[in-house]
């Protein structure tokens, strides 16, 4: 049931394409910013995982930012129960097998659900992210949003996330 509370309430939270300056009303942001806010650090945009908070796996928030740009908006929503989960990162050798699971179960023009599954079973490799408690995580996404002065959020590099869209295979 708390689980539940969570997840209804990250619902009203919009995942967009790219990365977000500053989340606007909505809670547009990449997987990747939300998961950060709902960790407790405080929010910043997330160009490359490399400059994510050391806790989050860098292979399983590789593939959670590909399957965030290459969703259709409507696919992207069902990222929203992973955004608790990626703050799980592992010894190197964990994050190792990791890395290898993805990129020998990952190939192009997969549907979302096969690659979203591949996230599934990528996550269940090593330490899983600590089950955050509902309250807290509502309050973190909250205090965003409340603080956003847009009533939706604008990518930081619009022209580049356009281009990378057009570039981007089609899996």
């Amino acid at each position: 049931m708390a689980a539940m509370d969570t997840f209804d309430h990250i619902l009203n939270w919009k995942l967009k394409r790219g990365s977000h300056a500053f989340p606007g009303k909505d809670g547009g942001t990449c997987i990747n910013e939300a998961a950060i806010v709902a960790a407790g650090f405080p929010y910043q945009p997330v160009r490359a995982v490399e400059t994510m908070p050391a806790c989050f796996s860098r292979p399983i928030c590789r593939l959670a930012m590909l399957l965030n740009d290459e969703a259709s908006d409507e696919e992207r929503q069902q990222l929203l129960p992973f955004v608790t989960r990626l703050a799980c990162a592992d010894t190197a050798k964990v994050e190792w097998e990791r890395e290898v699971y993805i990129a020998q179960h990952l190939r192009y023009r997969m549907s979302f659900q096969d690659r979203l599954e591949i996230l599934e079973d990528a996550l269940a490799i090593g330490r899983q992210a600590e089950v955050l408690a509902p309250a807290e995580v509502r309050s973190r996404l909250d205090a965003v949003q409340q603080n956003a002065k847009a009533a939706t959020s604008v990518a930081d590099h619009l022209k580049f996330s356009k281009i990378k869209e057009w570039l981007a295979p089609t899996l």
